[in-house]
């Protein structure tokens, strides 16, 4: 199987690529950048510039499934004119790659996989969303991924399946939300933000890989929370990772107005609240290797024994 993946030298597409290669499959990749461009027998890269509508279309000759991951990094702060990149870097992405295959010929192409983000559903401390809400949360993230998904959903009239991956959290010690979160935890100064109590539907970084190729090797299409089966509180999360460090919590909690000031409007996504379900994924045959949050931690920080044994075999204990 071939696959061409966009974003495939970030903190997810590495992950896709590397487990591409355990399958031996082989990788197409487009990049914005020259010098990025690997020309390798399973590792092949193209130049794009989805700006300017342009895309070596090559990239395509092969391929049967189609992974995209492209779009700036929401976690920048969100001055007028980044809010513009981080919407117009996925729209004019998926514009791009839509114009490439409806103007070739493309028979191999079974399946599009695209990343979308559970920044869609509505904050909210008590409700437990599936992916048959139709609500979108009244926000600039809420805004994006409606037109993100708009974009996603063009691709039907291609005659391709077509699945959308809601991602949430994703644990990583390579990048990602991990780091900065422990980050103040190593040096004492860690703490929960706001009340705590907002939902965190996190997801290690190798089962959601796996989740996006499942989906493309089974020609699987719908809308997917990319989430773990066990969400946390904000809380619950901050604590573990400090457990795992081994290091005290003792500060209070972080007060909204602070980050506020420090990060002004992108601070909305530290206390945003999405307890998300992960049970339509796993109904198509999907499992998860990490299922609660202690067990993910003692992996990505190479701990033995981290987790007691009641707490490792756990399932739903924060998802009834």
């Amino acid at each position: 199987m071939k696959v061409l993946i966009t974003g495939a030298t970030g903190l997810v597409g590495s992950e896709i690529v590397r487990q591409c290669h355990d399958k031996g499959y082989d990788v197409n990749y487009l990049t914005t950048s020259k010098h990025k461009i690997v020309s390798k027998s399973n590792y092949q890269g193209f130049y794009w510039d989805p700006s300017n509508n342009q895309i070596d279309s090559d990239c395509l000759n092969g391929v049967s499934v189609i992974v995209n991951l492209a779009g700036a990094s929401i976690s920048k702060r969100w001055t007028s004119a980044y809010k513009k990149e981080v919407l117009n870097s996925r729209v004019d992405s998926l514009r791009t790659l839509y114009n490439a295959i409806e103007n070739g010929s493309y028979e191999d192409i079974k399946s599009f996989v695209s990343a979308s983000a559970i920044g869609i559903y509505p904050t909210s401390q008590s409700k437990y969303y599936d992916e048959s809400c139709e609500q979108v949360d009244d926000s600039f993230l809420g805004e994006v991924v409606a037109k993100w998904e708009e974009g996603i959903d063009a691709f039907k009239k291609l005659d391709i399946n077509v699945a959308k991956v809601r991602v949430g959290l994703v644990m990583s010690n390579n990048g990602g939300a991990l780091p900065e979160m422990a980050k103040p935890i190593k040096y004492y100064v860690g703490a929960a933000f706001g009340s705590g109590d907002q939902w965190q539907s996190w997801i290690h970084i190798v089962d959601l890989a796996k989740i996006f190729l499942f989906l493309g090797e089974n020609n699987i299409k719908g809308v997917f929370n990319g989430v773990a089966p066990n969400p946390v509180s904000n809380n619950k999360l901050v604590k573990e990772i400090a457990k795992a460090l081994q290091r005290p919590l003792f500060l209070p909690n972080i007060p909204k107005f602070v980050m506020n000031t420090i990060l002004g409007e992108m601070s909305y996504i530290l206390f945003a609240s999405q307890r998300v379900s992960s049970k339509k994924i796993e109904e198509e045959g999907f499992n998860f290797r990490f299922r609660n949050i202690c067990s993910a931690l003692e992996d990505i920080y190479g701990l033995n024994g981290f987790c007691a044994p009641k707490e490792a075999t756990m399932e739903k204990e924060y998802a009834s």
